[in-house]
Formats: C-alpha cells, structure tokens, sequence
C-alpha cells in the first residue's frame, strides 16, 4: 500500500528530529520512497496560548510502502514520537515530532482513532505545499480534488525558494562571484541555513548579448562544482535539492546520472533530443518560455496581444507535444520567462496575472530577480533592484506561485516569514 505521512518539528533541533524519524520509519516496517523539501510556518495555536508555544514548524510529506493496516501503522508511528520525547497529552505544545497518516492510497479510513484523510487536509498549507512538490496530480479521496487545486485555494500559500547560484564570469548581476568551489560553497551554507529549499545551479549565462557555450564547454565549467555539491549534501539531512540551469540535453543527462533532482530547461523544453532525456527520467523538469537563447531584447511578444494569452496559448502547445513525448505533467514547471522575449510592460502584465497559470494544472514558476523589466523603476544597482525584486516576490507569494528563484533567498526567506506570520491563521 502507498501512504503519505505528515512529519512535523518546532522543538529543538527540528531538522535532526525529523531525520531521526525517517530513519525510524523502515524498521517500524514503512518503507521511505521520497520525501518532500522542508517548510517552515507559524504554529498552530489554540486561543489562549502561552508565548512560548509559538515556535514555527518544519514540515514534510512523506510518500511510503506497507504491507501493515491502517491502525496498525499508526501505532508503529505513536511508538516512533514516544521514542523521540512526544507527550501525546500535550496536543499544542511544542514536540520534538509529530506524524500523521495524511492518505491512504485512495482509501477513505473511519475507525475510533484514525482519520483518513487527514481532518483539515483541505485547509492546512503546511501539508499541500509538502504533498504538492511530491504529487501535484494527487487527488485526495471523497473530495475530488488534486493537493495542487486544494493548495491554490488556500489563503496562506507557501512557496518553495530557489537560490540562484551562478558559476559564471559573465553573468547579469552576479557573474564572477562564485566561479569557485570555496565561493559556492559560502553562498550554499548561508542559503541551507536559511531554509532553502532549491539550489539552482547555472554555468551559462543566457543574458542578452552572452556568448554562448558548447554542452561540453557548459559541462567543464559545471561540473567541478556539481561533483562537489552532491558529495557535501550526501552528509546534510534533508538537504536542498539541487536543480540546473541548461538547455544542453547532455548537460542535463550528465547531471542527472550525477545526482540533480530538477532540470531548469530555459529552452522551454522543446528540443527533441531534452525531451528524450525528460523522458527517460523521474526528474521534475523546468519549461521556460522563451523567444531566444541567449534573450534578445528586441525579440519580444506582439506587443498588441495579451501576453498571457500568448503563454497559455504556446502552453497549451507544448502540453501535447510533452504528452506525445511520454512525459507525466506532474513533473513539468511552468516558467513564464520574464525578460526573455517580454518588454518591460509584458513582463509586469505577466507578474500581475500570474493567478490566470493556475488553471492549466502546471505548477509555476518565477524568475523575476534583478531583471531587466526593472530598469524604469529602479537604478541598475543590485542593492535596489533586490529590494524591488523582494517587493514582488511578497506580491508573488500571494498570487500562491510555487517556486520563487531568486539572487537573495536569505533576505527572501526572512522577509516571507515576517509576512507569513502576520496572515490570519485560519
């Protein structure tokens, strides 16, 4: 049987404690296929609440195999949270862990102590978001809906982060920065620190006027860095996912076989010999919209058409040639490409509208950071424009955009947590 279970922390050192509970998890006889990236949310309090229970949780869903019942596995998960210090009679305390069976395969359970699905499955952000970045497809039984359109719903979305971490010399804001290992490996501790949860490596620069690079000249530059990165977060419990940033399908064969979770396809995967490599993977797949490689700035959408129109039209396009291509729309992003063949105004009139995405049934998301639709409303300085693109980014998050890529996560993650926490709780 598959079920998906809901790992929480807000007491001590959460990330190890939820560690320690997947390890527990196998020999309880509840085998671990995939777990989802942690996020971070206020506590749920009842009214009355002493100050010191407001710690926030990290949360996670787990997606598992059995051969044990419903109640039989719930008990093999009570004994995992005494283990771990839980006092089961403290309901709203803070607890070092808390599990719960979310589903059931597409089973509805009913029996004195268990619940399934989960009571509140349809309004808690902390499980969907989790459920969403493992099954976006998955449909919870009795109320007809995917976690994806149940997420949309909901008037507290989480998003996940992506932190841009470039190994170019040449590009936009930041080329240069981090060409070494030393240097990525100081932005890598400070975003894994912070709580992000997907690390988006790129070794071409795709701005305008860039040279391009050969997949092999892209490989060289890559992978030193990437062979260093999978070996450092081997060690680190429930690390990042390491996402790159390449429209080489060899680059991307070659990182995947090396250990990359995401590829970043600003191609808009739509070359044949990308759709073979997504094809033949498990892996999530980024699709960007784009109208050039490297963008040209005068290469733009018709500017007397609606350029969302444009993009769920050229959406609506690829989505039969990903389905003829055998690859599962679960595992496709949609990205809208700002700055790559939008103007400035197409740009802000996608950011504004990025809700009209949502009824495709595609995951979103946006890479807004530093960008050049900022050049009439900021100065060129990267301290403005990250200020700006922190701005948006909030907006963004309201808009319930899944993954947000950005220079800055750190300054993000802190910004979204200040904001977070002052949304209703219910």
């Amino acid at each position: 049987m598959t079920l998906y279970l809901g790992v929480g922390s807000n007491l001590g050192d959460r990330r190890a404690h939820i560690a320690r509970a997947l390890e527990a998890l196998p020999a309880a006889g509840i085998d671990v296929v995939a777990v989802s990236p942690l996020v971070e949310t206020p506590a749920l309090l009842p009214e009355g609440a002493p100050p010191e229970w407001n710690r926030p949780f990290l949360n996670a869903a787990i997606r598992c195999r059995t051969s044990l019942g419903p109640e039989a596995a719930l008990d093999r998960l009570k004994a995992i949270e005494a283990e771990a210090g839980r006092d089961a009679s403290a309901r709203w305390a803070p607890r070092p862990i808390d599990l719960d069976i979310l589903l059931w395969g597409d089973e509805r359970v009913r029996t004195e102590r268990l619940t399934v699905p989960h009571p509140g499955i349809a309004e808690r952000s902390f499980v969907l978001t989790p459920l969403v970045a493992l099954d976006p497809t998955l449909v919870v039984p009795g109320l007809g809906k995917t976690v994806l359109e149940l997420s949309r719903a909901l008037a507290r979305p989480i998003p996940l982060w992506m932190g841009i971490v470039n190994v170019t010399p040449d590009s936009f804001s930041d080329g240069g920065e981090a060409t070494t290992w030393d240097a990525v490996e100081r932005k890598v501790d400070a975003m894994i620190e912070a709580g992000v949860q997907i690390l988006d490596i790129g070794a071409e620069s795709t701005r305008p006027g860039a040279t391009p690079l050969s997949s092999d000249e892209e490989w060289a530059r890559l992978a030193p860095i990437l062979e260093r990165l999978v070996d450092k977060l081997a060690k680190v419990p429930l690390a990042p996912r390491i996402s790159i940033d390449t429209y080489h399908a060899d680059v991307a064969r070659r990182a995947l076989d090396l250990g990359a979770a995401i590829i970043n396809d600003v191609g808009g995967l739509t070359s044949p010999a990308m759709l073979e490599v997504a094809a033949a993977s498990d892996a999530d797949f980024v699709a960007m919209h784009s109208l050039t490689i490297p963008a040209d700035r005068a290469v733009t959408l018709p500017p007397d058409r609606d350029p969302v129109d444009e993009l769920l039209r050229w959406l609506d396009e690829r989505r039969e040639t990903w389905r003829a291509a055998g690859i599962e729309e679960k595992r496709i992003v949609f990205d809208p490409g700002i700055g790559f063949g939008k103007n400035p105004l197409q740009s802000l009139e996608i950011l504004r509208n990025v809700r009209r995405f949502h009824g495709t049934g595609f995951r979103v998301l946006i890479g807004h950071s530093r960008k050049s639709f900022m050049s009439g409303l900021t100065r060129q300085d990267v301290a403005e424009r990250d200020l700006f693109t922190l701005g948006a980014s909030l907006q963004l998050c309201a808009q319930g955009v899944e993954v947000i890529r950005v220079h800055d996560p750190v300054a993000h993650i802190g910004a979204y947590r200040g904001w977070a926490h002052l949304l209703p709780m219910r």
